[in-house]
Formats: structure tokens, sequence, C-alpha cells
């Protein structure tokens, strides 16, 4: 048999804080072991003896990330997938218990049936790029969170939450300017970002996020990145019946960084600006024309990452009718 039809050729492992919950296959061993460096290094070596063709784990607010880490290291094929695509997998198949168990099972089920593509190991420099923009975006929050109370607060309390919005800004501000440097000063980066950033409307901020949080740029279909970043249209048409076409999924952190540099390129870059104003013209709602505007954008720069070559259209462009 194919390697690639056999179910049993892939391993689920459902992480938690304390424990990992290791399946094999729909009917192979399952065991449990310790979330901790030795554990992990063990379950690894107990791994090799099954030759797995994937090894699926979900996503778990970044308690995966020394599991998967060491996954790679041992050049063990493993993909990083979405929890709520295993959830409505699950319910798809019938299998509506949710125990760790029971969800390592269902993960080596999904990599059967989806046959996610791998996860592609992030260099050092990646991965510190990433932790500067995850917090930076986590500032922004509480930044925004901090405003909204301003409004509503007890006049007694203003100045506290003023001082803190002060205090948030400045640490803003400062891993902005460590981004900025990391982007600058880093071989691994420098030639992208000179690439990215001739676009108009492309920061360094949407520079850095799609380095370090989007690293299939440009290796990639259009429509594959596209459909990465959340941006893609999907029809929902049934018989005689066509339905509006929608958006779903997608890495949000690379999403709603896509959507401010739109913004930003409606106003300034003229590609983006004349294709935005011919979805109003042809009666488009702003929001969807937004949407298109960063589909189209992403489409763009993935194709001038491919070919590492800089924005070369024309300032006087004309969209087609």
């Amino acid at each position: 048999m194919n390697a690639r039809y056999d179910p049993e050729m892939y391993v689920g492992i459902d992480v938690s804080k304390h424990r990992l919950d290791i399946a094999i296959g729909q009917e192979g061993d399952i065991w449990e072991a310790p979330n901790t460096i030795s554990g992990i290094k063990k379950t690894i070596s107990r791994l090799h003896s099954y030759n797995p063709l994937m090894v699926v784990v979900e996503s778990t607010g970044g308690l995966e990330k020394p599991l998967i880490r060491a996954l790679q290291d041992a050049e063990l094929p493993v993909c990083q997938v979405h929890p709520g695509r295993v959830r409505k997998f699950a319910s798809g198949v019938g299998r509506l218990a949710k125990t760790d168990r029971i969800d390592a099972r269902i993960l080596a089920h999904f990599g059967f049936a989806a046959f996610p593509k791998p996860k592609p190991k992030q260099k050092p420099a990646c991965e510190a790029l990433s932790a500067l923009i995850r917090r930076r975006n986590q500032i922004i929050e509480m930044l925004t969170a901090e405003r909204n109370r301003c409004f509503s607060c007890p006049a007694a309390l203003r100045q506290s939450i003023e001082e803190h919005i002060e205090w948030l800004i400045s640490k803003r501000n400062e891993l902005t300017q460590q981004i900025e440097s990391m982007l600058s000063s880093e071989p691994d980066f420098q030639e992208k970002n000179a690439v990215l950033r001739s676009a108009k409307g492309v920061g360094p901020i949407l520079s850095a996020t799609l380095q370090a949080e989007l690293p299939e740029l440009g290796q990639y279909s259009h429509k594959q990145i596209s459909a990465l970043v959340g941006v893609a249209p999907f029809s929902k048409d049934s018989g005689q019946s066509s339905g509006k076409r929608f958006i779903q999924g997608g890495r949000t952190i690379v999403r709603s960084t896509l959507y401010l540099a739109t913004l930003s390129a409606i106003r300034h870059n003229p590609v983006i600006h004349a294709y935005y104003d011919h979805l109003l013209d042809r009666g488009k709602l702003p929001m969807v024309a937004i949407v298109a505007c960063m589909h189209k954008l992403i489409v763009i720069l993935n194709a001038m990452v491919r070919d590492m070559q800089p924005w070369n259209y024309p300032d006087k462009f004309v969209v087609a009718s």
C-alpha cells in the first residue's frame, strides 16, 4: 500500500499544559507523556520507530511550540492545524465526544483525510522577530482597551489610566524600533524587506509580519497564499442559486496587519487605489472592496517575493473593465 493512503502512518498529538497524548493512526498505539523536555525527547525517540508520514499538532496558544521545534529538529514531518478545522472535521465524522485521547485520534485521522502540508522550520531570527511582532500587538490591544476606559472611568482614575497609556505608547514605539532594526540588520530579512517595501503602502510592520508569520510567501500559488491569509473568496452556490462570496479562516495576525496596510495602499498606491475605485464604481460595498484590495495586494507581494523583484507597476494604472 502507498504510505500516503495508510491511515496508520499519521500521528496525532494532543498538547496540554502538562501532558502529551500521542495516537498512532486510528488503531495503533496510544500513550501519554509529560509535556517536558525529557518527555518530548522520549516521545520523539519512540516516534522514530513508526517512521510516520506526518505528525499532526493543534495550535494551543503557544504550548505546542517546544514540541513542534523538537520534531522539526529530529527531522520528523509535522504540521500545525487550526483547532476550529479539526473540531468541524470531528463533528463531520460523528466523533462528538471530546477527551485528550480522542482528540489525538482525531488529529491523526484529520492528517490522513486532509493531508496538510508540513510546517516550515523557522530560523532563530524569524522566531525572535515573531516574538517582537506578537508582543507589539499585545501592547496595541492593551492601549486600545485603556483608551476606551478613559471615556467612562471616574475622574479620580483618569490620570492613572493616562499615565499607563503614555507608558504603553513608549513600549509600542520601542518595539517598533526593534523590529525596524532587525529588518535592516539581519541578513535573513534585508533582501525581502527591500522588495516588499518597494510597494507603496507596505511599511516595516507588514514586511516583518509577512516574513515572520507567513514564511510560505513566494513559495505558494496566489490561491494558496490568499487562503493562508484568509482573504480568498469562497463560493456559496447550490443548483441555480449563486450566493455571495465570503472569506473565512486564515492567519489572524497577518490578515489584520494586511488590512491596515491596504488602507494605506488605497490612499497612496496608484494600482490599489485605481482598483478600489473600480470596485466602488461597479457597486461593491466599501468593505467588500477593501477585502478585494487586500487579496490583490497579497497576490502581488507573493509574486514579487517569488521572483525577488521590486514593485514595477506603472504609476498610471488602468483597471480593465
